[in-house]
């Protein structure tokens, strides 16, 4: 009986122990990174955003054409230098993600 509980003992220590901390630890580091459905759905919101300001340009070109008082607000602009640099890296990024040429 003594051998039983002493083989159960050291069962626990050496192998239930360690299995239980690798299992939890497994479990953590896969919760914290980002799925492939993730990278999915922030690609098409980031698509959606890009079609979205080039809307408002057309928007802004066009009300500037028919009021010429009227003056947009400042916001990222698809036409500046400095706002086009994060997207250009950005959009690297994403390219090199997929094995794609920029």
């Amino acid at each position: 009986m003594d051998e039983l509980f002493a083989f159960t003992i050291v069962a626990l220590l050496f192998i239930g122990v360690p299995w239980l901390i690798l299992h939890y630890v497994t479990k953590w580091k896969t919760a914290a990174t980002i799925t492939t459905d993730d990278e999915v759905l922030l690609e098409e919101l980031y698509n959606l955003a890009k079609r979205l300001d080039e809307r408002m340009d057309t928007v802004e070109r066009l009300v500037a054409s028919d009021d010429p008082s009227y003056s947009p607000v400042k916001r990222i602009q698809a036409d500046q230098e400095q706002d086009n640099q994060q997207l250009r890296e950005l959009e690297k990024l994403m390219a090199d993600k997929k094995g794609t040429a920029a």
